[in-house]
């Protein structure tokens, strides 16, 4: 595989160029002109050949090849001048400079075939180096040893360009000459002759006073090493070089290890508070998943005869829920002098009407389900089976309890009590993978892991945004204190029947919030929530048989959520 540079500002070219090279497995890199391309080979380095028309706007492919010729580390690099028009004095300048070959277009796959394979039996870059076999038995060298003094001289430039360059500014020509001709040492050793180069010619500019070209001439050792670390790094393809499906998994990947690798590193909190804070209150709307966003979209901007199966699809998602709430309560505030919140989201779709669901499908934001996937113990349905469980057991107990006015609420509670992921999910994508790997690898809570990460939890992250954006006070406080019923400083009952019903959903494998599985659960009368409940029962209540009921019910839920509700009745 070769890395090529066309410079032609012209598309079909670039389309031309780039079928012909993908039948073989190379890889294309464009520029437009000869100062996008000089730019490009100086920070890539990684250029096998470069194909060039020779007419172009602001300057030309002989000006490209001249400016190459008269660089210590770019001389060798072949160029081969492919143009639509010629003229003998043209070819006649090319040809000595020395180009590879002078081509006339159109494009002939057998001639860009045969010149890569001309380019690339010796590899330019090696021509500034010693050939490593014969070099390590002339020095006595094995390779690994050779490839040290190569990073040590490495090093050495890059510590050296800034003191260079202030002794050049000083006009220091002796101090400067001494410092050369121990790094030319350096690479002497290294077998590294394009190095030596460089550095001689920074010498001979400082003894002549040539002081404009020695800061130029400064620049080119940062250069050298880059060309150092391109050189023992042959297997490296520059982003450059990469498509964008292959650029954008490169850049997933780098982001993903910038969160998983954050505490082996120490540098957690990888995000403080405050600025989690400022990212939450600049987000435009609750987070929705793009498969349930998808859904939503597809049923609002049909022209629906009803409202109804978007009220069916909203009360199912926390995502959407969240969000017809908040656009439902900002309609109500600025229509009607009713103090009392919106808190049902069938309400809250009725309310909005078919053109404000059109514009609200228009304007979702969107986050990745793919970023939820934990193999194999977490992922979106999983998390959403979930928190539908808690939202029916958060009814259920309501019933259960003879808690009757509570119970709509609750339901609609437990649904969003754990907004905060959909946030960090979408503000964060690689932290919450980060952190339900963290937790389950280090066997310690999800809450210690995401303030080992985040400098707090997700519930805070959650309620820190229902609060910034309008979302009925009740669910700010369950989101705030699920953790914690027993500090909630506002409706503690609706907060301690949630949390129980999260318990519950827990204890019978019912989706997953990514917690780990405990070994012994904590009998229900003795947890806090039961403490704050408990007062709410009458006395012939049987706790006993409450729990059993429950772990019925959980097991019928697990079956109609996985959609195998009534499989046994029909077979």
């Amino acid at each position: 595989m070769a890395l090529i540079l066309l410079v032609d500002p012209s598309e079909m070219a670039r389309r031309a160029m780039r079928g012909i090279l993908a039948r073989a497995g190379h890889r294309l890199a464009v520029a437009d002109s000869e100062a996008d391309a000089w730019e490009f080979i100086r920070k890539v380095i990684k250029v096998d050949l470069v194909f060039s028309e020779q007419k172009f706007p602001n300057g030309s492919g002989i000006s490209l090849v001249q400016r190459l010729k008269a660089d210590c580390l770019l001389k060798h690099l072949p160029i081969v001048i492919y143009t639509e028009r010629t003229d003998r004095e043209t070819v006649k300048r090319a040809l000595d400079l020395h180009v590879q070959n002078y081509l006339v277009k159109p494009y002939h796959d057998i001639d860009i075939f045969t010149e890569i394979k001309r380019a690339t039996l010796q590899p330019w870059r090696s021509r500034h180096f010693e050939e490593e076999k014969s070099f390590c038995k002339l020095m006595g060298l094995t390779p690994e040893a050779l490839h040290k003094q190569m990073e040590g001289l490495q090093t050495s430039l890059e510590v050296a360009q800034p003191e260079l360059k202030r002794e050049g500014e000083l006009k220091l020509d002796k101090k400067i000459a001494e410092r050369a001709a121990a790094l030319a040492a350096d690479a002497e050793a290294a077998g590294a002759w394009g190095i030596v180069d460089c550095l001689n010619e920074l010498t001979a500019r400082a003894s002549a006073d040539d002081w404009d070209g020695y800061l130029t001439a400064v620049e080119q050792i940062a250069f050298a090493a880059r060309f150092i670390f391109s050189h023992l790094n042959p297997q490296l393809t520059p982003m450059e070089f990469l498509s964008d499906d292959e650029q954008h998994a490169l850049q997933e990947e780098e982001a993903r290890n910038h969160w998983s690798k954050a505490p082996m590193e120490r540098r957690c909190p990888v995000v403080d508070w405050p600025r989690l804070q400022r990212e939450v209150e600049a987000m435009a709307g609750v987070p929705v998943i793009d498969t349930a966003a998808a859904a939503f979209q597809m049923a609002a901007t049909g022209h629906p005869s009803c409202l109804s199966p978007l009220m069916d699809i909203v009360e199912k998602d926390p995502g959407l829920a969240a969000q017809m709430l908040i656009a439902a309560n900002h309609v109500k505030r600025s229509q009607e002098s009713d103090p009392s919140p919106v808190e049902e989201p069938r309400l809250a779709v009725g309310l909005l009407g078919e053109i404000r669901l059109a514009a609200q499908a228009a304007s979702l934001v969107i986050a990745e389900e793919r970023m939820m996937q934990l193999p194999p113990v977490f992922d979106w349905p999983r998390f959403w089976k979930f928190q539908i469980g808690v939202a029916r057991m958060a009814r259920y107990t309501c019933h259960y309890l003879e808690l009757y006015s509570m119970e709509s609420v609750a339901g609609v509670a437990g649904l969003l009590h754990d907004l905060g992921k959909l946030v960090l999910l979408r503000l964060h994508p690689f932290a919450l993978q980060a952190i339900l790997g963290h937790a389950r690898d280090q066997q310690v809570s999800l809450r210690e892991a995401e303030r080992l990460f985040l400098g707090c939890t997700t519930a805070e992250l959650g309620a820190h945004f229902a609060t910034k954006h309008g979302l009925p006070p009740r669910y700010a406080s369950v989101i705030r204190w699920i953790d914690s019923p027993e500090e909630a400083e506002a409706d503690a009952p609706l907060v301690a029947v949630v949390s129980l019903a999260r318990d519950l959903c827990r204890q019978n494998n019912l989706g997953a919030d990514g917690e780990m599985k405990r070994e012994h659960a904590v009998p229900i009368e003795k947890t806090p929530e039961w403490r704050i409940l408990s007062g709410s029962t009458f006395p012939s209540f049987n706790l006993r048989k409450f729990e059993l009921q429950v772990h019925s019910d959980c097991r019928e839920l697990k079956l109609e959520l996985n959609g195998r509700l009534g499989i046994r009745a029909v077979a």
